[in-house]
């Protein structure tokens, strides 16, 4: 965490507020593997990351709360009986969502002053929002002793998103935002809410993150629809969830299904297994399995699931003709955003400067490339 943002966040929420605040820290999350499979009871691969939200949250005494967005300087005022979504509410939407689901199962919060500020880039696929819901729902339950759990807390967070975001999201990036271990992943099973650590030592690479700063309008209602497909392809099989089907299943149902859907759900059971090979590959050391699944899970992506865009493959090319990168692949929900780079340490340098020069002679705008260390999740700061 960055002690120069907390330390702006602190100050400005004396010079708005005069009270002394409670201090939340809630990371961002990189994913190393496993994406799209959360909504499908799958297994991912998410690490938080040391990019996250600050928020300073104090009791304004009365039913009024009052938000200040530092990064944006804007201010944001309402009364706890008012909370409803908000139409192009931004992230005004998050915080109140966070509130109204609170309320919905009968937890009693009172007026708040906040101030919040982050270092996760928006759109990136780094979940800057899992981050902000995380951190109201951590510091209201500080605040107001509401006596939550992690797990009800990143539940809360998920809703918020789900009722008055509208983007209906899986619970990886609430959790792994939440339950982060400091230099390790986590292998997730979403239906379990379960994870075990692994610690990450690449040896002589690092993970290196591109991102495009690009932020195609299509990402999510696409998400949404793709969602929906995977849902619709379940019942058919008669299942809970994609992540209950073999291929051999998938292919009976072939006939009743379109092409495009059928690649969208071969892609989910082909990446469940990805991320549970990962974890072997990490326990082995094979840096070169590890590469191989990275690209073969862009492929998917791309190719199946649809999600990529013109400069995300760009970006994964790259690196495949690259000998200093045994893999990389586009991470998030797709259609812009980063990808993640295995990178051969003594070979960052160069490939940062080639990725850098390349992205702005193909696309004239410039890519932001920068290293990320594992963090602890969302946190009280003392």
């Amino acid at each position: 965490m960055k002690k120069k943002l907390i330390k702006e966040v602190k100050h400005s929420f004396k010079a708005h507020f005069k009270t002394k605040p409670c201090i939340v820290y809630s990371p961002g999350r990189i994913n190393l593997i496993g994406e799209h499979t959360d909504y499908n009871d799958g297994f991912a691969f998410p690490a938080a990351i040391d990019k996250g939200i600050i928020l300073a949250i104090d009791i304004s005494g009365d039913d009024t709360c009052k938000i200040f967005a530092l990064n944006k300087e804007e201010l944001y005022e309402f009364r706890i009986e008012d909370v409803r979504p908000l139409e192009n509410g931004g992230w005004r939407n998050y915080a109140l969502g966070v509130v109204g689901e609170l309320i919905k199962i009968g937890k009693v919060v009172g007026g708040f002053n906040a101030v919040f500020a982050g270092d996760v880039p928006e759109g990136a696929g780094m979940s800057s929002s899992a981050a902000l819901e995380n951190s109201f729902a951590f510091g209201l339950n500080e605040l107001f002793d509401l006596g939550m759990t992690k797990l009800k807390m990143i539940s809360i967070s998920q809703k918020a998103e789900h009722n008055y975001v509208g983007v209906h999201c899986g619970i990886m990036d609430q959790y792994a935002s939440m339950f982060g271990v400091k230099n390790s992943a986590l292998l997730l099973d979403c239906r379990a809410l379960e994870s075990k650590p692994f610690k990450l030592d690449f040896k002589g690479y690092k993970i290196m993150i591109i991102n495009t700063n690009v932020k195609h309008k299509l990402s999510e209602s696409a998400y949404n629809e793709r969602r929906a497909v995977c849902e619709k392809v379940s019942k058919l099989l008669q299942i809970d969830a994609l992540r209950d089907a073999k291929q051999s299943d998938l292919h009976t149902i072939k006939k009743d299904i379109t092409e495009l859907d059928y690649q969208k759900a071969l892609y989910i059971l082909k990446e469940n297994e990805r991320a549970k090979n990962f974890s072997k590959a990490i326990l082995k050391e094979d840096i070169q399995a590890l590469g191989s699944l990275l690209f073969e899970s862009h492929n998917g992506l791309s190719k199946e699931y649809q999600v990529s865009c013109e400069e995300l493959d760009f970006l994964v090319d790259l690196a495949k003709n690259n000998v200093d990168v045994p893999g990389a692949r586009m991470m998030g929900g797709g259609f812009g955003g980063c990808t993640i780079n295995l990178v051969k340490k003594e070979g960052f340098k160069a490939f940062k400067q080639e990725v850098s020069n390349k992205f702005r002679a193909k696309f004239k705008k410039d890519c932001t490339v920068f290293s990320v260390k594992l963090s602890r999740g969302t946190q009280v700061i003392k």
